[in-house]
């Protein structure tokens, strides 16, 4: 099946996991930048499009675009790799995965979360604020989760694994995935 992958990745995990998932379907990749300047003609021949993004507030970074794209792909096997810093059982993930498409979207986009770390020091500024203000947060919760969460994401850390995309793989496969 003829797949290209498009990613966009502040601190290299999502590229990892766009490369892990390009290397084992044999795909084309493409970072974001060099995709939107391609015509929609530059599409036509792939049988599957993955979007890998990193996920940040419950959404996947600059999807927008790709959703866009996929009203017209309702014909290709396409999958929405979302990849962060918690823990793929984190329940939150699953809320995230279910709200991230919308009920119409569901039915032609299949989505996936990667468990990838944070790596604070390859940040932009307004991320890394962003993540410190809050793990702060996360720190003063009454909560004791939220308190853990916190102390968890406080400082770099990377827990990606190439057996986190076999899902993905089984999707654009054809195989059947829960």
């Amino acid at each position: 099946m003829k797949t290209l992958v498009v990613y966009t990745s502040q601190t290299g995990f999502t590229k990892r996991y766009a490369q892990w998932i390009a290397e084992r379907m044999s795909a084309d990749i493409l970072d974001l930048k060099d995709a939107q300047k391609k015509d929609d003609s530059s599409f036509a021949g792939y049988e599957a499009i993955v979007y890998a993004g990193w996920l940040m507030a419950g959404k996947v970074v600059k999807v927008n675009w790709f959703f866009e794209k996929a009203k017209g792909w309702k014909d290709k096997h396409l999958a929405l790799v979302a990849v962060g810093g918690s823990p793929n059982d984190n329940p939150d993930v699953e809320t995230a995965l279910k709200d991230m498409l919308t009920e119409e979207q569901s039915a032609y986009i299949k989505a996936f979360y990667c468990q990838g770390g944070f790596n604070y020091e390859k940040m932009n500024l307004p991320s890394k604020l962003a993540m410190k203000a809050f793990v702060s947060t996360l720190k003063k919760s009454k909560d004791e989760k939220q308190r853990e969460v916190g102390s968890y994401i406080d400082h770099s850390y990377d827990v990606s694994d190439i057996k986190f995309i076999e899902p993905v793989v089984a999707y654009l496969q054809g195989n059947v995935v829960a």
